[in-house]
């Protein structure tokens, strides 16, 4: 029975994508042949796993922290200054699992130091276009993705809750008179038809903010399922697919209609991200860009396989249409643009108040990621410039902490887009 409708919700995301002329076939089908194991290459490569974030920022929105107060949350600092020890206790085994669970292992070789303080020196000689609090503060510090993946920590309920729904409360544009669909924290559950309604009326581009937004919590809801941890004894922990917990969060019944819904944002989402890929080629064909690490041969093979994949992202054929968003007013477009700036900035802010590290650090990176991609598709003109451009100022510029944010976030949404694959076999497999 459950099985079987969940079968027919996953299955039932397909066809044509609302605001896109795409579907969900050919982005499948794209990603998961061609485009998934090149990135995956890239993404494992010493210029892209490290990422610099500040996971001490105070929340600036509410004074209750979230943290559950156990050692297993500190995150080890890279120097053997003093640890980020949080006091207290709340001794509950729920709480010290998605301590242990949603800790960062921020822990480097000497060696790794030594090479990224290099790194610093070569990237403060280019000229900075932008400048990002978390790259800047003294309190940042890297962390080595690969060491941190993205996946189930315990941090869940009302917790989490909390902050998605200030993300969606007051950061999508949507009036607090209409009710989102399954909103635990509101007790007027509000009706879906008024909800929609008010999202059709809305003009494209801050419906197309809406259904990033979401699809970036079905992309994230998505990796939780896909490695949640099925084993823990004494001698391992054991990670991979949990087809229950998918269908808690995506099954047609369950989300009442709902599930279905986010995960073809999500495949909007890929849309967004794949586009702006596309558009920063010219950025990466420069001769002077390099991918610096200190290791000439593997930054020359890496840059190579970068471009390698822009020219793929490039080649897809059913591109999202971003000539129709900001079309209208120039007036108007110029404000719209300056509203999604803003709205990002406060969403990476709401960022510092995620009680699980792991959670906080894979959030922020992804909300820059996205940042990164519309900022790209909003600077067509200045990208095109960058070929005539003989002015040393280029017209354009992207940070390491942008490019690495970029390819890092699109790479979870690539690997959702592969997991549903997945978790498609899976569930027919069951339901045989």
């Amino acid at each position: 029975g459950k099985t079987r409708a969940l079968v027919k919700c996953v299955a039932s995301v397909t066809g044509s994508l609302d605001d896109c002329a795409c579907d969900v076939e050919t982005i499948d089908s794209f990603n998961n042949r061609k485009l998934f194991p090149q990135l995956q290459k890239l993404l494992s490569s010493d210029y892209f796993r490290f990422y610099k974030v500040n996971l001490n920022n105070p929340c600036p929105f509410w004074t209750d922290s979230g943290h559950c107060g156990l050692r297993d949350c500190a995150v080890k600092p890279c120097t053997p200054v003093s640890s980020y020890s949080l006091e207290g206790n709340r001794d509950t085994e729920d709480c010290e699992m998605a301590e242990k669970l949603g800790a960062v292992n921020s822990s480097l070789s000497d060696e790794t130091r030594l090479a990224l303080l290099d790194w610093n020196r070569y990237d403060d000689e280019a000229d900075r276009f932008c400048m990002h609090d978390d790259e800047d503060s003294p309190d940042s510090q890297y962390v080595d993705l690969l060491l941190n993946p993205e996946r189930y920590t315990g941090y869940k309920g009302l917790e989490a809750w909390k902050i998605w729904n200030s993300i969606y409360e007051e950061n999508c544009f949507k009036p607090y008179s209409v009710k989102r669909p399954l909103d635990p924290l509101v007790s007027n559950r509000g009706e879906f038809v008024g909800f929609y309604q008010w999202l059709e009326g809305l003009c494209v581009e801050k419906r197309a903010f809406f259904r990033l937004v979401s699809g970036l919590h079905a992309s994230i809801n998505v990796h939780l399922s896909a490695r949640y941890m099925l084993d823990d004894n004494w001698y391992e922990r054991r990670w991979g697919p949990n087809v229950t917990e998918f269908q808690l969060r995506f099954d047609e019944e369950l989300t009442k209609g709902e599930g279905p819904k986010w995960l073809r944002n999500l495949y909007f989402l890929y849309l967004i991200e794949l586009r702006a890929l596309a558009k920063v080629l010219p950025f990466f064909e420069r001769p002077s860009l390099h991918l610096y690490t200190g290791q000439t041969q593997q930054d020359r093979k890496n840059k190579e396989l970068l471009l390698e994949l822009l020219h793929m992202a490039k080649s897809f054929p059913l591109h999202f249409d971003e000539t129709t968003l900001f079309a209208g007013d120039k007036k108007e477009a110029d404000k719209l643009k300056n509203d999604f700036k803003l709205t990002f900035k406060n969403i990476s802010r709401i960022m510092d108040c995620v009680g699980c590290f792991k959670c906080r650090l894979w959030g922020k990176l992804q909300t820059q990621g996205l940042g990164t991609a519309l900022k790209i598709l909003f600077s067509e003109k200045q990208i095109e410039a960058l070929h005539q451009s003989s002015s040393i100022k280029p017209s354009f510029q992207l940070s390491r902490q942008e490019i690495v944010a970029l390819f890092n976030a699109f790479g979870r949404i690539s690997t959702s887009i592969r997991e549903l694959e997945n978790f498609r076999l899976l569930l027919s497999e069951l339901n045989q």
